[in-house]
């Protein structure tokens, strides 16, 4: 049975004053409850996108055709309103769910003992991105869809993902100074791995932009440029990204590096191939709304992948250690070159 503590008056000032602090005063939570909130961050923040995904295939983008309210004379939507109406409302319901799951994060950040300060961090660095975007979102709504608009909420998802993704990873690390498991080279090509995925989500903003699928059944501008080419260039970017993670794994593998980069870079390749399936399909098939849809996930899926090979490339402990006296992975030529 759990011992319920009688507030006093100082107490019930102090929660008032600063709410967090006095939670984290009266709460440890263990190390598997704070990982559980931070993966709920991050589960959710997929969710949102891939709910946004289906608000603007289903032509419901406009379904709410003011904001913050749902029409003038109402906060939610009505039935005159229909299904479309009742899609885009439940989407931005869905931000308040999103909230309450970073929020999770935050106090259980906030109450880890010790205190982790860039934890926290991370942690309001989401709500921040949340807040933002839910203002973006609005704007998308009262310029009518602007694919331009649309484009930069689905970027600001994307860094929300990767904020969320990073937390995860450290809930399960120590705050030592990261010590790299891999020597510079692969490092650096990681770093263009990274590089390239950003360009092709950048791309996908585009086929998305000048494509079919403008997010309502009224007209709706899209951008000026021709769409099968800025698809053939997405296609492009794809498979630079699958040659770049063959090739990390080929060297991984080559140089014998640790157990993590080599499986978080099978991860990434099987979640690049089960998306360019995805891709492909849809493409040839004029673009049916349930592989659009499933292509969008994919593309959240991959990024996280990708965000998870960066970090799977060194370690941080509990506590300090001292430095080696020599890396493994330095001289990743002469690993590769010469005998051992």
């Amino acid at each position: 049975m759990v011992r319920v503590q009688n507030l006093t008056r100082a107490d019930a000032q102090a929660a008032v004053r600063n709410p967090l602090a006095f939670i984290a005063a009266r709460w440890t939570p263990d190390p598997r409850t704070v990982r559980r909130a931070a993966l709920a961050a991050l589960v959710m923040s997929v969710i949102i996108v891939v709910t946004g995904g289906a608000v603007r295939l289903t032509g419901s983008g406009l379904g709410c055709p003011t904001w913050p309210k749902c029409t003038d004379d109402s906060l939610t939507n009505t039935r005159e309103m229909g299904l479309h109406g009742a899609i885009e409302f439940g989407n931005r319901m869905l931000t308040y769910v999103l909230c309450a799951a970073v929020g999770w994060a935050i106090i259980a950040a906030r109450s880890t003992k010790p205190y982790r300060r860039g934890l926290t961090r991370l942690g309001w660095a989401q709500f921040w991105i949340v807040m933002s975007n839910a203002v973006l979102g609005g704007i998308v709504v009262l310029v009518g869809l602007n694919p331009y608009t649309v484009a930069a909420h689905f970027v600001a998802s994307s860094a929300l993902i990767a904020v969320a993704a990073v937390m995860w990873q450290r809930t399960r690390e120590g705050d030592a100074t990261p010590r790299p498991l891999v020597g510079r080279a692969i490092q650096q090509l990681v770093w263009f791995l990274v590089a390239a995925s950003v360009l092709l989500i950048l791309a996908g903003t585009v086929v998305t932009g000048a494509g079919p699928h403008a997010g309502d059944s009224s007209e709706v501008a899209r951008m000026p440029v021709d769409w099968e080419t800025v698809t053939k260039l997405h296609a492009v970017l794809a498979w630079i990204v699958v040659t770049l993670t063959f090739a990390l794994w080929f060297v991984l593998k080559a140089v014998d590096a640790p157990k993590s980069p080599l499986d978080r870079t099978r991860d990434l390749f099987l979640v690049l191939l089960a998306q360019g399936v995805i891709g492909y399909v849809q493409y040839f098939t004029d673009l049916p709304e349930v592989l659009v849809g499933l292509h969008m996930l994919g593309s959240a899926l991959v990024w996280i992948a990708v965000l998870r090979v960066l970090l799977a490339l060194r370690e941080r402990p509990e506590t300090s250690v001292p430095d080696l006296p020599a890396q493994p992975y330095d001289a990743t030529s002469a690993s590769i070159a010469g005998p051992r």
